[in-house]
Formats: structure tokens, sequence, C-alpha cells
């Protein structure tokens, strides 16, 4: 299938309304493609947070249909951060047949929206945590305190140990996508300066990763309206994986399986390899989750993707640019609207339409989606026609 239209809100921290963000994303998108609501045959939907971030929904399938006046089917996919990545490809498989002409069935619809929305900064650090806490296994993350932050601590200790990282090569990581987001107006930190001393002096969260290792917390929407119809993007690989929930289930903490088997799904779908791949957004939720995804992907050997890091071959001008946008790191992590975001900035620089930090002439392009650690994973590649 092909990307017809693309839309996002800014990631912020701001208040505004979640039907706003819906709206506004939306609107991008239907703009973008040149068609109107009357147009979309289905809708897909992700949304992991509207009930206890204050709104008391959960409902949302029926909440879009109030929001945007439509009466067309809608689902909604909880897999969490890599939701709406999961979206976008429940409506790639629900659209991957030809059409046989027959109305009852599912190859008759032409025209798909999905949207991912969440507002994450819009209760107490307390709340949020506990919700963020329920993505983890509830016997021994959550009784524990084994939040994500901790989890992810694990995981940069034993890639240290194992593979002869340093602090700070994760700290160039932060450093590289706090530069991109400075140039990325959907951005939180857009036109805010970080220096490499700010995050090498940032508080310790879990040793070892510090303030500036972890993503931001964002509100944000995000849509992606695909088609049967041929237009200058096609999605030309996806894949879809899950693993275990807990992370000490993993027998290896610097690799994510599921990562891995989403990446040769999508791979051997597209016919093409990793090294075809011009440009990435990658699932940088903490920064050594970056380096994991280089290897999982296929960029770099088992335990040398942090070599990628230190040549600065994922900068913006280096040979495979990582995270344009500013990543989860500088551009936010809406939870739910990161996945689609990713697709959103990938469809902008295939199209040459990435401003100041446009890549030069990029024809594939990889999105890489997590939910947990490494419990789910999504990959998406996407090929300029």
């Amino acid at each position: 299938m092909y990307i017809k239209g693309v839309g996002c809100t800014r990631f912020c921290i701001g208040q505004e309304p979640f039907y706003k963000m819906i709206s506004d994303a939306v609107s991008e998108a239907l703009d973008d493609a040149g068609i109107s609501l009357r147009e979309i045959d289905f809708l897909v939907s992700s949304n992991n947070h509207l009930a206890s971030n204050g709104e008391r929904q959960r409902h949302p399938s029926s909440l879009l249909s109030s929001i945007l006046g439509v009466d067309i089917p809608i689902l909604n996919i909880q897999t969490s951060c890599d939701g709406g990545s999961s979206a976008l490809w429940t409506a790639l498989s629900l659209g991957s047949g030809d059409n046989d002409g027959d109305s009852n069935n599912l190859n008759n619809l032409h025209n798909f929206l999905v949207i991912g929305f969440d507002r994450m900064v819009s209760n107490t650090a307390k709340i949020l945590n506990d919700e963020l806490m329920m993505d983890s296994e509830n016997i021994y993350h959550q009784s524990e305190g084994v939040n994500p932050h901790v989890q992810n601590a694990f995981i940069a200790q034993q890639y240290i140990d194992m593979h002869g990282a340093t602090k700070e090569d994760f700290s160039l990581v932060a450093f590289k996508n706090h530069e991109n987001g400075f140039l990325n107006p959907k951005a939180r930190f857009y036109k805010k300066k970080i220096t490499l001393k700010q995050i090498r002096d940032s508080p310790v969260v879990a040793s070892p990763l510090r303030l500036f290792d972890c993503s931001t917390p964002a509100n944000g929407a995000a849509a992606v309206i695909l088609s049967k119809e041929k237009t200058d993007i096609e999605i030309a690989g996806s894949g879809f994986s899950v693993d275990r929930l807990p992370v000490f289930e993993s027998s290896d903490l610097t690799s994510w399986s599921s990562a891995k088997k989403a990446a040769e799904q999508a791979f051997r779908e597209a016919k093409i390899t990793p090294a075809d791949i011009d440009i990435a957004e990658v699932h940088d939720a903490f920064t050594p989750a970056e380096i994991i995804a280089y290897e999982d992907i296929g960029f770099a050997k088992k335990g040398e993707g942090y070599k990628l890091i230190r040549d600065k071959s994922t900068f913006l001008d280096g040979k495979i640019p990582v995270n344009t946008s500013g990543g989860l790191k500088a551009k936010g992590h809406p939870i739910s609207a990161t996945g689609l975001s990713q697709i959103y900035e990938l469809t902008k620089q295939l199209r040459n339409e990435a401003g100041e930090r446009q890549v030069s002439n990029p024809k594939y392009a990889l999105s890489h989606n997590i939910g947990g650690a490494g419990s789910s994973s999504v990959v998406h590649i996407l090929r300029k026609v």
C-alpha cells in the first residue's frame, strides 16, 4: 500500500485538549492527501493512556467517531509504546488484498486513516509513572519498582560490560538527537540548544543512565492515510513481532529478538537489505536502545553498534542518518503517537520536504518502534516511488 497523506502536531507539554490534537493531525493528513473524511473507508487508532490521564475515557473508537463525525469501522490498538506502528501494521494487513469488487469484502476498502494520540504530560509524575509501570510485568517488575528506567539501566550496564561501550557513547546519541530536534518545528526541543556538557553533567536517574539518556514525555497526535492508489511513497515492507514481557526472561539483554524478527520480515517483504536503507527513525526511549537498534536492524554487527555513533555515521551528515526528527529523545514521546510521527518524518524526508534537517536524496527509509524493553517491535520500510 501507499502513503497518501501525513499529519502531526507539535509534541509539547501544553494542556491542549486531546480532541484538538486529533483534529489538527487528521486535518493536516487530509490536506496533504487532498481528500476528505468521506473518502476514508476504515480507521485504525492507537491510544494507551486516555483513561488514566484525566480524560476518563476507555472507548476511543466511538470517541473518534464523535470527534471526527464518521460512522466507518474503527479499531483501537494497544501495544504500549509501539501502538502507533502496530496500528499502521494492522491497517496494512487489512488492506493488503486486491480489490475483487465484493462489497462485503475487506478487499473493497481503499483508503485507511491511522491515528495515534496520547497526553502524557497532563497529570502528576506519580500518576504518570504508575500508568507507565502497568506496561511492565506485574509481579517481578511492578512490585519491585523495576520501572522502564531501571530496566534500561540493566540493559545499559550489560551492554557496557559485554561490548566495551562507554557512557560517552550514550551521551553522543543524546547530543545527536538534540541537534536534530533543534531543527524540527514538530519537536518538543525545537530551537532549544542542549550541549554535550549539559548531557554529561545531568543527574543520574538509574546508573549508568542520566536524565538526558531518557526520552522526553510529551502530548501529541499523528496521522497517516494509506491508500491502494499509487502515490509517491510505498510501504515496501512491514514486520511485527512479540516477545517476553519481563526483561529478565531475555537470554541476552543487549539484543531484542522481537526487533530482529520484525526487521527480518520487513526486509524480506521489501526485497532489500540493511545496506539499502538511506535514513532511519529508531526507538530511542533510552540512548542505549538506539545503539542496540543499529545491531538488531542490521546496520552494525552484534556488539559494534556504538562504533556508528563514535564515528558519527548516524549523524545528520553521516552515511546512515538516524533520528533526523530528534527521536523520542528530543522530539518527544507521546507513546501512541510516536510510531506514526516516525512515518511523518520519513515521508517528509523522502519527499525532500524536511527543511534544515533534510538528508541527500533518500530512496529507502526505515522506522523501528519498540513496546516495553523489547517486548514487542514493529519495523516499516518506505520506498520513494
